[in-house]
C-alpha cells in the first residue's frame, strides 16, 4: 500500500474521499463527507485488518452495517471504513503502524439475557480470542470488549449493600459472566 503522510490519512476520514489525493469512496452519503448525525464517533486504528475486522463484526451482530468505505484508488486497498453496530458508528482505520490495542479503551455490551452473553462470548473469543476477568475478552484483532447482561449491573448497583457486594463477589471470579450463579449468590441462596 502507498504510505499515505499521517495527518493527511486523518484530515481525509473527516472530510472526505477529497483530501485524500488518489482516494475513492464508497458511501450512501453525497460526495463522501460524513454527516454529522453522531458527535462522538470511536475510531479502531488497526494495522492492516480494518476491512476484515469490520466484516467480523457485522458477522457477529445481526444489526451491523458498513456505511462508507475510502479506498486508495478504484478497487485498491480500504484506508478506512465507517460502520455502524446498534445504532452506534465506528471508524476502521488501516493505520499501517502504531500500537496495538490495550485494555485502556473497551467496547460495552449491554446484553438482555444469558443467551446473547454466551453467543456474543463464543464469537467474539472464537479463532484466537481470549477470554479476561469479569465479562471482558478480547477479539482476535486485539480489541477489548466486556460482555456484560444488565442484569448484572442491576444486582450490583442494588441500594442493599449486602446484596450488591454478594453480587461482586459471586462476579470476580468469573471469566464470562453467570447470571444464574450471580443472582443465586445476591439472593443469599
Amino acid at each position: 500500500m502507498k504510505r499515505v503522510p499521517f495527518l493527511v490519512l486523518i484530515a481525509a476520514i473527516g472530510l472526505g474521499a477529497w483530501a485524500l489525493p488518489g482516494a475513492q469512496v464508497d458511501s450512501e452519503t453525497q460526495g463522501g463527507v460524513m454527516p454529522a448525525k453522531q458527535r462522538f464517533v470511536p475510531c479502531l486504528w488497526f494495522r492492516e485488518e480494518a476491512g476484515a475486522a469490520v466484516e467480523y463484526y457485522c458477522s457477529i451482530f445481526p444489526d451491523a452495517k458498513v456505511l462508507q468505505e475510502m479506498r486508495m484508488g478504484p478497487g485498491g486497498p480500504l484506508i478506512s471504513a465507517r460502520f455502524q453496530i446498534a445504532g452506534q458508528e465506528f471508524i476502521a482505520l488501516n493505520g499501517n503502524r502504531g500500537p496495538s490495542f490495550t485494555d485502556a479503551s473497551s467496547l460495552l455490551v449491554h446484553c438482555g439475557d444469558q443467551k446473547e452473553v454466551d453467543d456474543l462470548w463464543a464469537k467474539l473469543t472464537a479463532d484466537g480470542g481470549e477470554p479476561g476477568q469479569c465479562g471482558w475478552l478480547k477479539d482476535k484483532y486485539g480489541v477489548s470488549w466486556q460482555i456484560i447482561p444488565t442484569a448484572l449491573l442491576d444486582m450490583i448497583s442494588d441500594k442493599d449493600p449486602a446484596k450488591a457486594k454478594r453480587a461482586i463477589d459471586a462476579m470476580l471470579p468469573m471469566r464470562k459472566i453467570d447470571i444464574a450463579v450471580v443472582r443465586k449468590a445476591y439472593e443469599g441462596r
